[in-house]
């Protein structure tokens, strides 16, 4: 079991975090001790109630405004997380842009901007936080990915690329900065109950379909990732590095097709 006060007089970055998976996860983080910096790109009403039930929870966080795909704003939030955090010891890439085109209506401008935020981003940020974990010898960088980077439904190809492209990049980075104390891993959620995912589905009937379809018969929780991600970022994992975790509840070990 985790305790409490795991991840007292750390600081954690969490982009995203203005609601779902990112909110659950800075508000878990908060109640186990550690300062928490809520990145958002245009939510602040959303940003700003993260931050309202983190302080609910006697816990400490700030707010920063930046789009992960402008490097800039980027650079500017690291900069601000070392002025405000303790330290950067954990990072989680959970900001991500989603396209619900075809394949054959994705324009090359739609291909680049979600690109820029699911990879580049992710790419620029971890590297820029990387840099300064590896000065202290110790560090856990957490991306978010899907299991949708291996799997698929229907217009959601350059999402899957993405997300692929993330898998391929934490492998990659653990192995480079292993010798360095630094941890890589990702978790592939499966069906999660947020609005970025109900959002995709066309009607109640559709949900409902999709939901009976997870073994066990209903949609995962932002809880569920989040306490995954703390237990990836602790000292319970510290043996644990280059791994794309699934959180969902057995959906990608299914045959596809009804039961």
């Amino acid at each position: 079991m985790l305790d409490k006060q795991a991840f007292t007089g750390k600081g954690v970055l969490v982009t995203g975090a203005s609601r779902g998976i990112g909110r659950a996860t800075a508000l878990a983080f908060a109640q186990h001790g550690a300062t928490v910096m809520i990145n958002y790109r245009a939510d602040e009403d959303g940003a700003r109630e993260t931050l309202k039930q983190i302080r609910q929870a006697a816990g400490s966080g700030y707010i920063f405004q930046a789009d992960v795909a402008d490097p800039v704003a980027v650079l500017c939030m690291v900069a601000q997380a070392e002025d405000l955090l303790p330290t950067i010891d954990v990072l989680v890439n959970n900001a991500a842009a989603f396209n619900r085109s075809s394949f054959l209506d994705v324009s090359l401008e739609d291909f680049d901007a979600s690109f820029n935020t699911n990879v580049r981003g992710v790419y620029y940020l971890s590297q820029l936080v990387a840099q300064r974990m590896v000065l202290r010898g110790q560090g856990s960088i957490i991306h978010i990915s899907s299991i949708l980077a291996r799997l698929s439904v229907p217009k959601r190809s350059v999402y899957c690329a993405t997300k692929g492209a993330i898998e391929s990049l934490t492998k990659a980075m653990a192995l480079d900065l292993v010798d360095f104390g630094v941890r890589v891993n990702a978790i592939a959620p499966g069906l999660i109950g947020t609005e970025a995912m109900t959002a995709g589905f066309g009607s109640d009937i559709m949900l409902a379909e999709m939901e009976s379809h997870i073994p066990g018969g209903k949609f995962g929780m932002p809880e569920d990732v989040a306490n995954t991600v703390m237990f990836l970022a602790s000292d319970l994992a510290r043996y644990i590095t280059g791994v794309i975790l699934p959180v969902d509840m057995g959906l990608s070990a299914r045959e596809a097709g009804p039961v």
